[in-house]
């Protein structure tokens, strides 16, 4: 997107869930927006005013299904979710979350519990190591599913 612009100071979303990436080639920070109108990118939780890529969530209506792992390449301990978690240490008992599977819906991963800080978009697939989804820590507060809402 930089052919195009420099620097991104508003966003209006008309439909459906995008993903904005800080960097091209879908990398860098990610920001999720669902539909409606953001003034200056502190709206979209963003760190700086950089948009270089960006896709568009597809629609999904089906089961959320996920297994977490406490260490790479799907070791230690699992624990299977089917629904939001705010807190990930309260239901994992681990701080860190190494490796996981998705293996039904799309989810978001949050930096922080109660759905705050840096955001991952995870579609269905393996993530051996936390760099797989574009994470910069293994650091997972809460995650939820990305609900279909259109």
């Amino acid at each position: 997107m930089h052919s195009y612009f420099s620097r991104c100071n508003s966003i209006r979303v008309d439909s459906g869930y995008w993903v904005l990436y800080e960097k091209p080639n879908y990398m860098g920070y990610q920001y999720i927006l669902n539909r409606g109108e953001y003034p200056d990118y502190q709206r979209w939780m963003g760190y700086n005013d950089c948009i270089r890529s960006c896709r568009m969530i597809p629609h999904y209506r089906g089961n959320y299904r996920m297994r977490i792992y406490e260490r790479a390449d799907f070791g230690g301990q699992m624990i299977e979710f089917m629904d939001d978690c705010p807190n990930v240490y309260d239901r994992f008992h681990y701080r860190d979350i190494y490796s996981c599977n998705m293996m039904e819906g799309y989810w978001i991963f949050y930096e922080h519990p109660n759905y705050r800080g840096r955001q991952y978009f995870l579609r269905p697939g393996e993530y051996r190591r936390y760099t797989d989804w574009g994470g910069m820590s293994p650091t997972i507060g809460s995650f939820r599913r990305m609900m279909d809402f259109y």
